[in-house]
């Protein structure tokens, strides 16, 4: 991707990126793609245009047949609860009914004909002393058809905290997972890590830029210059791994976003698969074998999210008593003691002196530590303040 398109064709991005109609967004799209250059270096950037002008015509169409029904948007603005948000996306009769039913006791309609599920169904997975949120969305068709519920379904998921693959086990595993996998590819959500990886948080007026990480070839002024260029004022940058400027800019024109992501192979107690093999085609994605009917593989699908998810429970007290908070903070691996005051209050992070820590990343039970202290999951906090 190259970090030099003309002015002309970044103030056609901008503009096109303002509007939400989607009827006047295609022809704003239409009008960028007339002003970017064509050779090797824009022929992603083209194709992910032309995707999109793709994916807003189908919204249309979908707008169209729904009309008359009322389908509410709302039924797909599903509020976040718990430790974490998954979706479950599968094919129709992978099971993933079955199996949100049986994780969290959700009313689910399990029905012996396809695509029954016309609507995200929630539930809730209890884990230790924590739950996760688990939602099932409406079938993948096929790649040309994509989803059921189209640009609300994979808005969804884009917003989710992670994935659930579920795949039928008495079918082709691997043909499900490819057509599922470049579903979600065509909406720019990824479920492989890549090596570097690039997140644009827009934020409020006034909050500035902010760049997480390191950009292998380019200083902080070069990505905040880059930003500015596209009208983007206030954001968190977060640069993940091996990140050049062209990806930041990729990111920007591209919107591409990666999921933590579990494959389920549903229905081992019907299967005919080899899951060594399956594991060496399907990488660096944790897979589980499951089955609804006996039971298998049921147990562990908690732990699993915790551990995809690289979250961990922070449990804070009040100084000098001894008594915990009930609920444990919700964190990323990696999160130091002064992002946990932010999280709690802005009061603790503009205060912040020092903190005392019991738990696996103390040296000692209640040592005192500064604002760079790295938490571990099963840590007690005591934030003390100027």
């Amino acid at each position: 991707m190259p970090t030099n398109l003309p002015a002309e064709a970044k103030a056609k991005w901008i503009k096109a990126m303002q509007i939400s109609n989607p009827y006047e967004k295609i022809i704003a799209l239409q009008d960028f793609l007339s002003s970017v250059p064509k050779h090797k270096g824009t022929e992603k950037l083209i194709s992910h245009v032309k995707h999109q002008i793709a994916n807003l015509r189908r919204e249309i169409e979908e707008r169209e047949e729904h009309r008359k029904s009322i389908i509410s948007k709302s039924e797909y603005t599903i509020k976040k609860e718990g430790a974490a948000q998954m979706v479950l996306v599968g094919m129709t009769k992978s099971g993933k009914s079955s199996l949100l039913k049986l994780l969290t006791n959700a009313k689910v309609k399990i029905s012996d004909y396809p695509f029954a599920t016309k609507k995200p169904v929630v539930g809730m997975l209890p884990y230790e002393d924590i739950a996760f949120q688990l939602v099932e969305v409406p079938s993948i068709i096929d790649e040309d058809e994509g989803i059921i519920g189209g640009a609300r379904a994979l808005n969804l998921i884009r917003n989710s905290d992670g994935i659930l693959i579920v795949l039928d086990g008495a079918n082709d595993v691997l043909k499900q997972f490819e057509t599922i996998k470049k579903t979600l590819e065509r909406a720019r959500i990824l479920i492989h890590k890549p090596r570097g990886y690039v997140q644009i948080e827009k934020r409020r007026a006034g909050a500035g830029i902010q760049v997480i990480g390191k950009v292998l070839n380019a200083t902080v002024e070069d990505v905040k210059k880059l930003l500015l260029s596209y009208k983007i004022n206030n954001a968190i940058i977060r640069c993940l791994g091996e990140v050049t400027i062209d990806d930041v800019e990729e990111a920007i024109l591209e919107n591409t976003i990666y999921k933590p992501s579990i494959v389920v192979i549903n229905k081992m107690d019907a299967a005919n698969v080899v899951v060594e093999d399956i594991r060496k085609v399907i990488v660096d994605i944790p897979i589980i074998c499951t089955s609804c009917k006996n039971l298998t593989g049921i147990d562990v699908i908690g732990k699993i999210i915790f551990r995809t998810l690289e979250i961990i429970r922070v449990y804070t007290k009040k100084p000098s008593e001894k008594e915990l908070f009930r609920k444990p903070f919700i964190n990323k691996k990696g999160t130091t003691v002064l992002e946990l005051a932010k999280n709690i209050h802005s009061e603790f992070y503009e205060k912040f002196s020092y903190a005392r820590v019991w738990g696996p990343s103390a040296k000692y039970p209640g040592e005192k530590v500064g604002s760079n202290h790295v938490l571990e999951d099963g840590d007690i906090v005591e934030i003390h303040t100027k």
